[in-house]
């Protein structure tokens, strides 16, 4: 057995060596855009002609993109912002400029003003200024440039969700104040239903123009695969069937692109720690049970508090209950030995139904014959995860280590 300073020593030299594997492992990478985005051709084109009018320095129509986690919407938008700045700087035009901002990282006002004047060029101090004042100043540099600003906001439903949509509200109507300049914005959302929670005056500024990207199926996800793994492997390291493999797991996971994508990585990483020369099938299955356990642990650890309460019950059941009341009996004691005020009986059903919506754990009406109905409960993943991950919660740790699986009736 190797001790640890060995072990660590083995992981670094085999980290400074060539990968017998990958050759570009940044090409898997959701953040890479690729020069060919097959089976998006058309939306490329789409938003192309939308965006146009800022090569004749006019202000284009606002856009609103729709589409489930991992159809290509951000990648699309960077693919056309990419090759909109190439070629304005080849040809010297300068009537443009596109500021991008991820709402889900930049997630108050303040913070995506910031970004949009640091892509802008605009020297802004961190904090100390009011976003009034933040975008009062953002507009003067604007208006004095003399130019057109397309702002490109991802997951902006977050920020809405968030902190409301008064900066959207201020960013649309922000023309108005202008002389000499134009803003227009495109927003990228997974929420189609987002545009029904926005004001009445920001929906009809924002929602000029609304494009909808469908999911992948598994043949066009086994195309984008192709075209990142010859990028991404060594000629000869994928086994056949691997891509088709990745391609239809991630199919049935609502056609994304992302999952695909991390599947083939974590498959090619997964044959490089073990010292592989090839990506295997077997890989793959491997990678998929891995990121299905990091995905519901992440899902549990999200939880609140009493949507874990609730979980740790079950797992405590043996993942099965055979009505929701015997699940809030064991629900009451684990509330007593927390030494915390339980909920109610009809509160628990509701909770169940909203961890039912989100996969962790499975509910199903049953009928008893003259006993009438009931509804039975079964967690939707191992039991022994529920339990790792609350482990480590700040609250339920210490009391987690000391319950047993099944030791609470």
């Amino acid at each position: 057995m190797l001790l640890a300073d060995d072990a660590v020593a083995e992981v670094i030299k085999r980290a400074l060596g060539e990968s017998r594997v990958f050759r570009n492992r940044e090409a898997l990478s959701c953040d890479y855009i690729p020069n060919k985005l097959p089976h998006r051709e058309e939306y490329i084109k789409r938003l192309a002609e939308l965006l146009s009018p800022l090569f004749r320095g006019e202000k284009p129509s606002n856009v609103l993109i729709y589409g489930l986690t991992g159809t290509g919407k951000t990648a699309v938008v960077k693919y056309v912002v990419r090759r909109f700045t190439e070629y304005a700087k080849k040809a010297g035009i300068d009537t443009f400029k596109f500021a991008y901002v991820n709402c889900r990282n930049e997630d108050t006002n303040y913070r995506v003003l910031l970004k949009i004047g640091t892509d802008l060029g605009v020297r802004i101090p961190f904090t100390g200024l009011s976003v009034a004042e933040l975008h009062n100043r953002l507009r003067d540099y604007v208006d004095s440039r003399r130019v057109v600003v397309s702002v490109v906001l991802d997951e902006v439903d977050f920020l809405v969700k968030k902190v409301g949509d008064d900066l959207l509200y201020r960013l649309t109507r922000i023309n108005e104040e202008l002389s000499q300049s134009n803003v227009s914005i495109v927003g990228i959302t997974n929420d189609v239903k987002f545009i029904e929670t926005l004001d009445p005056r920001v929906k009809s500024s924002l929602g000029e123009v609304e494009l909808v990207f469908p999911p992948y199926d598994a043949i066009q996800l086994a195309d984008i695969l192709r075209e990142r793994a010859a990028l991404a492997f060594r000629e000869g390291s994928l086994e056949e069937g691997v891509i088709e493999y990745c391609a239809s797991a991630a199919a049935k996971e609502h056609g994304d692109a992302r999952r695909a994508l991390d599947l083939l990585r974590l498959a090619g990483e997964i044959a490089e720690r073990e010292g592989a020369s090839r990506v295997s099938v077997e890989h793959a299955k491997r990678a998929r049970e891995e990121i299905e356990v990091n995905a519901a642990a992440e899902v549990v650890r999200t939880l609140p508090h009493h949507g874990k309460l609730v979980l740790l019950s079950l797992a405590a059941m043996g993942g099965f209950a055979e009505s929701t009341g015997s699940l809030y009996l064991v629900y009451r004691r684990v509330c007593e030995g927390l030494m915390i005020e339980p909920l109610t009986q009809r509160r628990i059903s509701d909770i169940v139904s909203e961890l039912d919506m989100l996969g962790v754990l499975m509910s199903r009406v049953v009928s008893r014959g003259r006993y009438g109905k009931t509804r039975e409960v079964s967690l939707g993943v191992d039991p022994a995860i529920v339990i790792k991950v609350l482990s480590s919660d700040t609250k339920l740790g210490e009391y987690v280590k000391l319950l047993k699986v099944g030791g609470i009736r």
